[in-house]
């Protein structure tokens, strides 16, 4: 027999959030169901795989599915933020931003494709790449032709799944933002190959904090980051929104402004007893990846995986709202 996979307390702020429609689940059943989500992403183990006592897998799959059209991981994170907050146990003083690569299992890589978005995409790509060539060139003989064709439908197929290819293989990037108490407070997918500064803004974008009255709160005090966030725009996008910025400037970055001396600018500054608090980013990376099905991707749907990593966050903000509580 399985272990159980939430406690009452658990369950108690879950429940909520779960829609129930006219002809069912039965509220028992529906416990039963989302613990088999859960199993199945702290796991890793397959749909089929799953312990009878959870129901029918393709019961608990089907219901997984609605769960996650419906956005009902995304809004459970957000109303444990939300929770929080009116429990007076938010806290934007300080977020951290940092990401982690999850590498992809080869299952992960076999993503549908509907036909008319895969024609789509590649009416695009294609019209890029004869851009690309210096007065539009010749395609070459019809062999090159088709080859070049189904390269491009590949690597097509892995850009619409998120997934990038390095030397480990197939891999994700998962990028976060945490507060000073290691909670995750937004998550953005993107393909392994992606880079982390591009990012920044966008993570920044998604921290949203309700409060019972008024607007919800978006502005941390002060954002830290490693160097590899370390650029102008990300600087100017702080400045502007008035958000104390705790990024230590690149050694090529220092040395490329004192070369023009006084035309470089200042010196980058920046609060070091801060930044020995960025590690209240990697934690909650820690936490998530102690999960085996959010450390590996098995979802051929980035929506799938996002999903569970929005699920595992949850379940971070849960345990810290009952250590305090309790």
């Amino acid at each position: 027999m399985t272990r159980r996979q939430l406690t009452h307390a658990q369950w108690k702020f879950i429940e909520p959030y779960l829609p129930i429609g006219r002809y069912g689940p039965y509220p028992e059943r529906l416990r039963e169901q989302f613990e088999g989500v859960i199993w199945r992403f702290r796991s890793s183990g397959q749909w089929r795989e799953m312990p009878a006592e959870f129901g029918p897998w393709a019961t608990v799959y089907g219901r997984f599915r609605v769960w996650r059209d419906a956005g009902v991981f995304s809004a459970l994170l957000e109303g444990l933020i939300a929770e929080g907050a009116r429990a007076g146990q938010s806290d934007l003083s300080l977020v951290s931003v940092d990401s982690t690569t999850v590498r992809a299992h080869r299952d992960a890589a076999d993503m549908r494709v509907s036909k008319h978005l895969m024609d789509a995409l590649e009416e695009a790509a294609q019209e890029q790449e004869t851009a690309r060539r210096k007065g539009g060139g010749p395609e070459g003989h019809n062999g090159q032709a088709e080859r070049r064709r189904i390269r491009r439908r590949r690597k097509l197929r892995l850009k619409e799944a998120l997934l990038g290819r390095s030397r480990g293989g197939l891999t994700s990037k998962l990028h976060l933002a945490a507060d000073r108490r290691c909670r995750p407070l937004a998550l953005v997918l993107t393909a392994g190959q992606a880079g982390d500064s591009p990012q920044f803004i966008p993570v920044l974008a998604r921290v949203r904090v309700r409060l019972p009255v008024g607007r919800p709160r978006s502005k941390p005090g002060a954002v830290a980051a490693d160097k590899a966030y370390s650029s102008r725009g990300n600087r100017t996008y702080l400045r502007k929104h008035g958000i104390k910025s705790v990024i230590p400037e690149k050694k090529d970055q220092a040395a490329h402004r004192k070369k023009k001396g006084t035309r470089g600018g200042r010196p980058v500054i920046y609060d070091a007893d801060l930044y020995k608090e960025r590690n209240t980013v990697e934690r909650p990376i820690d936490k998530l990846k102690a999960w085996r099905g959010i450390a590996t991707r098995y979802d051929k749907s980035p929506e799938s995986y996002l999903a569970g990593v929005h699920l595992r966050a949850a379940m971070i903000w849960i345990d810290d709202l009952l250590k305090t509580t309790n």
